[in-house]
C-alpha cells in the first residue's frame, strides 16, 4: 500500500494528479518511504505537471516520486531540474538469451533451443520484460517446446534463407537466381518492407565482419562469413544505400512486388562490373555505370563531406527527420550551393517569415547532427531557381490528399489553434483512412 503506480497515458487529466496529491499528506504505512511511480510520465498534460511542480520543489521527507518515460524531450525543464535522471540501457541480445537459458533450464518440462532463445531475445529489443512476456507465450504455444521454427512461427518472423538466398544470388551476379527468389518469397505474401530491412540488417552485419572482424555472434558469423569473402566491402555499402532508398519508395508504389525486385535489380545494374564473369549470369552491364576509381557522378558545389553528399534537398530532410516549425523553413527552400561546412539556401519572399534565428539555428542543428559535422546554414530571400520539396510534395498529392490537406489548413478551429500556441501544421503527419 505504499506504492501508488499512476499511468499516465491513461490519466492525464489534473484531476488525476489532485486525488494523487491528496494523499501524500499521510505517512507510509509499513516502509520509511510512500513511493509514487508514475509510467509514461511524458503523457501528463500541462496543467498535471503544474499541479505536481509545487509538490516536487517542497516535497514531504516521507516522498518519494519515480518517473519513467521514453521521451525525455517531452517532460518540462522545470521538472527535470528537480529529478535525478538515470538512463536505463538496453539488454544486449546475449545476456536477454543467456537469462532466458537460465529460465528454461529452471522450469519442469521445459525445453529450448538456442535458435528459439536467440528469436526471442532479438525480438524484445533490449527489454527483458518483453522477452519474459514472449517465451511465456512460446512456451504455451508449442507445449513447453521453444524451437526456433516455433518460435519464428509465432513471431511470424522473416525466413532467413530467403534474405540469404537474395545476397547470394547478388554476390554471383546472377539475375535469374534473384528473381527465382523474389517469386518464390512472393508466393508466401511477404511484407517487403520488413524484408528490405532484414536484407539490410544482413549488409550491416556482413559489413562489421569486413571491417572490424568481431562483434557479432558465433552463430551469426557461420552463414555470413562466406558472404563477407564474395562481396567486396564497396558492394556492400551500395547495396545498403539503394535497399535504404528502395525502402523509402515502396510506399509510393502501387505494385509492392515490383518495387521490391527494382531495388534488387538496381543492385546489380549499379554493382561495378566484374570482368571475369560469364555475361549470362547477370544483367549486361557497363564499367561506367559505377566505377571504383572513379568518382560518383554529383556535383561538386552540392558534396558535404567525404562521408555525406547532398544530391536532393528534399531527401536530405527526409533522411534527417527534419519536422515541426524548421521542416516547414526547409520544404520552402532550394538548395543553391553546398560547401565543405557551409549550405546556401534560397526562400521566397512570401515565405520569408519562417525565415527567424530561432528557426533556422534548429534546422541547422538538426543537419549537423545528422551529417556528423558542423554545418552552417545561410538563407537568402529571392527567387528559387529550382522546385522546392514542399511543391514537389504537393505535385505527387493525389486528388484526395490535396482535398484533405487543403480542407484542414483552412479549417477555422485548426487556425485559431495555429495561433494561440504558434503552432504549425505538418502536412507529412495528414494520414488517410481507407473507403
Amino acid at each position: 500500500m505504499d506504492l501508488i503506480e499512476l499511468d499516465a497515458a491513461s490519466h492525464t487529466g489534473v484531476e488525476n494528479m489532485r486525488e494523487m496529491l491528496e494523499n501524500t499528506q499521510y505517512t507510509p504505512a509499513l516502509g520509511r518511504y510512500k513511493i509514487y511511480l508514475i509510467d509514461e510520465v511524458h503523457m501528463l498534460s500541462r496543467f498535471s505537471f503544474n499541479a505536481l511542480l509545487k509538490t516536487l520543489e517542497e516535497p514531504p521527507p516521507h516522498m518519494k516520486f519515480f518517473f519513467a518515460t521514453t521521451e525525455l524531450r517531452k517532460v518540462p525543464v522545470t521538472v527535470l531540474s528537480r529529478c535525478l535522471q538515470f538512463s536505463l540501457k538496453r539488454v544486449p541480445v546475449a545476456g536477454i538469451q543467456g537469462h532466458l537459458g537460465k529460465i528454461c533450464e529452471a522450469e519442469e518440462g521445459v525445453t529450448a533451443e538456442p535458435q528459439g532463445l536467440a528469436a526471442l531475445a532479438k525480438a524484445a529489443e533490449g527489454s527483458v520484460r518483453d522477452a519474459l512476456s514472449l517465451l511465456d507465450q512460446a512456451i504455451a504455444s508449442n507445449g513447453g517446446n521453444v524451437s526456433g521454427d516455433s518460435v519464428n512461427a509465432m513471431l511470424g518472423s522473416i525466413e532467413s534463407d530467403h534474405v540469404l538466398g537474395i545476397i547470394n544470388a547478388l554476390a554471383s551476379g546472377n539475375g535469374s537466381a534473384l528473381l527465382a527468389e523474389v517469386s518464390d518469397l512472393d508466393e508466401h505474401a511477404p511484407n517487403y518492407s520488413e524484408y528490405l530491412d532484414e536484407i539490410m540488417s544482413t549488409l550491416q552485419r556482413i559489413a562489421v565482419i569486413q571491417l572490424v572482424g568481431s562483434g557479432i555472434s558465433e552463430e551469426e558469423m557461420a552463414p555470413l562469413e562466406a558472404l563477407s569473402k564474395s562481396l567486396s566491402p564497396e558492394d556492400v555499402q551500395l547495396y545498403y544505400q539503394i535497399a535504404l532508398h528502395g525502402r523509402r519508395d515502396l510506399a509510393f508504389c502501387r505494385d509492392y512486388r515490383v518495387a521490391f525486385e527494382m531495388t534488387l535489380l538496381r543492385m546489380l545494374a549499379f554493382r561495378p562490373a566484374d570482368e571475369n564473369m560469364p555475361p549470362s549470369k547477370g544483367p549486361v552491364r557497363r564499367k561506367d555505370y559505377v566505377s571504383r576509381s572513379v568518382e560518383p557522378a554529383v556535383d561538386p558545389q552540392k558534396e558535404i563531406s567525404t562521408h555525406d553528399t547532398i544530391q536532393d534537398w528534399g531527401l536530405l530532410l527526409q533522411a534527417s527527420k527534419v519536422a515541426g516549425a524548421a521542416r516547414q523553413l526547409a520544404e520552402h527552400c532550394v538548395l543553391k550551393t553546398a560547401e565543405d561546412r557551409r549550405l546556401e539556401l534560397v526562400i521566397a519572399e512570401e515565405y520569408v517569415h519562417l525565415n527567424t534565428q530561432k528557426i533556422r539555428e534548429r534546422l541547422q542543428s538538426i543537419l549537423t547532427e545528422h551529417l556528423g559535422r558542423d554545418v552552417a546554414i545561410s538563407i537568402t530571400t529571392g527567387e528559387p531557381t529550382g522546385v522546392t520539396p514542399a511543391q514537389s510534395r504537393r505535385a505527387s498529392e493525389d486528388q484526395r490528399m490535396r482535398t484533405a490537406r487543403e480542407a484542414i489548413e483552412s479549417d477555422s478551429t485548426v487556425q485559431a489553434m495555429q495561433v494561440a500556441f504558434d503552432a504549425v501544421l505538418e502536412a507529412d503527419s495528414i494520414k488517410l483512412t481507407k473507403k
